[in-house]
């Protein structure tokens, strides 16, 4: 059983930075996708970003591309969200989610996930 923690969250002023980190345990981590979701009152759950731990490649949704950057750690036991330039629509609580990679999988949607972390809220103010 997958086990997700998200840390790093917090309130930041509008053109800030911030690091999110998913710290993942449970299970080999080799050949998993890692998302990164999030929602904002009132809002439909989005996909931010998402990663392969075998090949490291990665997607980002259009409202962040150029802002967030998604990583991982050589263990393959914490994927990082930076993310810079941070506007105020990008108050939300965020979530981490992960799933073995397979055929025809959706890294960008919810749906093809089945573990989450609990969430953590980013909040951008000044």
């Amino acid at each position: 059983q997958l086990r997700l923690v998200e840390s790093g969250g917090g309130l930041v002023q509008p053109g800030g930075s911030l690091r999110l980190s998913c710290a993942v345990s449970g299970d080999n981590l080799d050949y998993y996708y890692i998302g990164w979701f999030r929602r904002a009152p009132g809002k439909e759950r989005e996909g931010v970003s998402c990663i392969s731990t075998s090949v490291g490649s990665t997607n980002y949704a259009d409202s962040v591309k150029g802002r967030f950057t998604i990583s991982r750690d050589d263990a393959k036991t914490t994927v990082y969200l930076q993310m810079n330039s941070l506007k105020p629509e990008d108050t939300a609580v965020y979530y981490c989610a992960a799933d073995p990679e397979r055929k025809y999988f959706h890294c960008s949607s919810p749906y093809d996930y089945d573990y989450w972390g609990q969430g953590i809220q980013v909040t951008v103010s000044s």
